[in-house]
């Protein structure tokens, strides 16, 4: 009764997290795309991503251990996707070296901040359930909130000096971040699994 209970909890709480990155990664993307700022679409695409871990985990609770275990490993390989893409944007915006608006870029991110911190607190309550999958989902929101603050002080640095730098940079880094989840998520996920078959 307790464990249905716990379920529950953590399946309203990850699906409510999916909806928030479903809504705020379409807007995200489409004014990254109209400002040309490599860290807003490297987090526009962590929004999708984030989605999509957290439908995949409400869909794998009721998984055995050993499932989940293997569920995780492969979200490890999903949280490299946005590392990809920034990277694959990065080297374009190498090529044709605008800085975006400054204010838009700011203002966005800041809005990615709050749906962000508040995905982390959502997520923060259940993280010890579901083992390697919850905790994907809560390190990804936490990830992405410091990836927030890093966009709206580009925006305030590109406002000053009219470079290119600031949001490449913190494109790349949210890259970094991502990496970085990943290889957690796999540690966890492989330590479950070795757990599960012994």
């Amino acid at each position: 009764m307790i464990e249905d209970t716990i379920q529950r909890q953590v399946r309203r709480a990850v699906i409510t997290v999916a909806l928030l990155n479903v809504a705020y990664f379409g807007f995200e993307f489409v004014v990254a795309l109209r400002i040309g700022s490599v860290s807003l679409f490297a987090d526009s695409i962590d929004f999708l991503e984030d989605a999509s871990v957290n439908f995949l985990i409400a869909i794998a609770l009721q998984w055995s251990a050993l499932r989940r275990a293997r569920v995780g490993m492969g979200l490890a390989g999903i949280l490299l996707i946005p590392a990809i893409a920034t990277l694959w944007v990065a080297v374009h915006k190498f090529v044709v070296p605008l800085p975006p608006a400054a204010l838009p870029l700011s203002l966005t991110g800041l809005g990615a901040l709050a749906v962000n911190f508040s995905c982390a607190l959502l997520l923060a309550r259940v993280r010890s359930h579901a083992g390697s999958l919850t905790r994907a989902a809560f390190l990804s929101a936490r990830n992405d909130a410091f990836a927030n603050i890093a966009i709206v002080i580009a925006g305030v640095v590109t406002a000053g000096t009219l470079s290119v730098w600031p949001d490449l940079l913190v494109g790349l880094g949210i890259a970094g971040l991502n990496a970085d989840a990943a290889r957690e998520v796999w540690q966890a996920a492989r330590a479950e699994h070795l757990s599960a078959t012994h």
